[in-house]
């Protein structure tokens, strides 16, 4: 006899699922890992020697390079139209005991971790990620517009309004920042790649029930209690 479909036996597309994802989140996770990728990629291009040499155009990579960075928030901004991404953006900020405790257990790598719709960790990495970008986008943009009198901003004196240690700054927190989040990215997409149900929700909007209840027990709970 074949085992029942909610049994752990019986094949994975047989077992029930639950809907996790929504297609308008799904687009704006898709769209804004493109424009990050596409800011990476063009900053290797711009401070690593041998991808500098192997692609050239040094001035199309900073363009392409400033425009996907300013253009990065913009996914999420136009995701807020939906109600099922801004419900999620409110649990993604909301901390209570059980994220501690999940927490301490990663850090321990032993005992139960709790988690609702996201654990602490994905709570930790959305909160990360959202100002770094921030960070990112302000300095970068101190950088761009270091000479105002291209845009009529200079003083009648001629100085810049922006001074030079500001670029120096801005450029140094930059660089490093932009260092660590191809750290934490690095991360993230290794973890991805460790949990293929996870993978599997984003892309596909559902995830499997027997997932969801051993990797997220307070989902259900969470969502009865909105």
């Amino acid at each position: 006899m074949p085992p029942r479909p909610d049994h752990p036996a019986a094949p994975a597309a047989e077992r029930p699922r639950v809907p996790r994802f929504t297609r308008a989140e799904h687009r704006v996770h898709r769209a804004t890992a493109a424009l990050m990728a596409v800011c990476v990629l063009t900053a290797g291009c711009l401070y690593l020697p041998f991808l500098a040499e192997l692609v050239g155009r040094r001035a199309l990579m900073v363009t392409v390079h400033e425009w996907s960075g300013i253009l990065l928030p913009v996914p999420l901004l136009l995701g807020l139209g939906s109600r099922a991404l801004r419900t999620d953006l409110t649990r993604l900020n909301r901390y209570g005991p059980h994220d501690r405790q999940w927490l301490r257990a990663a850090l321990r790598r032993r005992g139960g971790r709790p988690a609702g719709k996201f654990n602490a960790g994905q709570k930790l990495y959305a909160a990360w990620i959202a100002g770094a970008v921030l960070v990112m986008l302000g300095t970068g943009l101190l950088m761009w517009f270091t000479l105002p009198q291209a845009l009529g901003l200079a003083r009648p004196g001629g100085t810049p309004i922006a001074p030079l240690v500001w670029r120096t700054g801005a450029t140094f927190v930059h660089d490093w920042l932009a260092l660590a989040v191809v750290l934490v990215i690095a991360g993230h997409v290794w973890k991805a790649f460790g949990d293929p149900e996870s993978r599997r929700g984003l892309r596909t909007g559902s995830v499997d029930a027997q997932w969801a209840r051993r990797e997220h027990p307070l989902w259900e709970h969470e969502d009865n209690t909105r």
